[in-house]
């Protein structure tokens, strides 16, 4: 059982869509999408399968004006992005087993806890289906 905790700007931009046009818009597009995972079966990056129980998806700048769906938990950073998905890793390992963190960002990465397993925004991509976040 595992939680996602996503760096929604990260896996956003992972695609050259138009994002940047519309943050808050490609922001919610994601959401929606990321309300999908839990309960569902999923396989890790290294071919394990655990069970989505939550996702946490933490928006920051211009996209923090993004609605979200049921099902997924946003946090709206006050400041810096990866600082607040640092301090939501380490709140969510404390609370027990550590969170699934997605992001392709190598600085982030080094600021989580010990251990913390990471995905990159294509992993999701995947899993979300095809590869696209946009789906009209």
């Amino acid at each position: 059982m595992t939680v996602l905790l996503v760096d929604a700007a990260n896996v956003v931009g992972a695609r050259p869509d138009g994002w940047w046009r519309d943050r808050a818009g490609a922001a919610e597009r994601l959401l929606r999408r990321l309300a999908e995972l839990p309960g569902r079966t999923l396989t890790s990056p290294d071919g394990a399968e655990f069970v989505c129980t939550g996702v946490v998806a933490v928006l920051e700048g211009r996209a923090r004006a993004a609605q979200a769906p049921d099902g997924v938990r946003v946090v709206r950073a006050p400041g810096s992005g990866d600082d607040t998905i640092a301090a939501c890793a380490a709140e969510l390992a404390a609370e027990g087993e550590p969170p699934l963190v997605v992001t392709a960002d190598r600085g982030l990465r080094a600021r989580l806890p010990a251990g913390t397993p990471v995905a990159g925004p294509g992993w999701l991509l995947d899993r979300l289906g095809h590869g696209r976040v946009e789906e009209g």
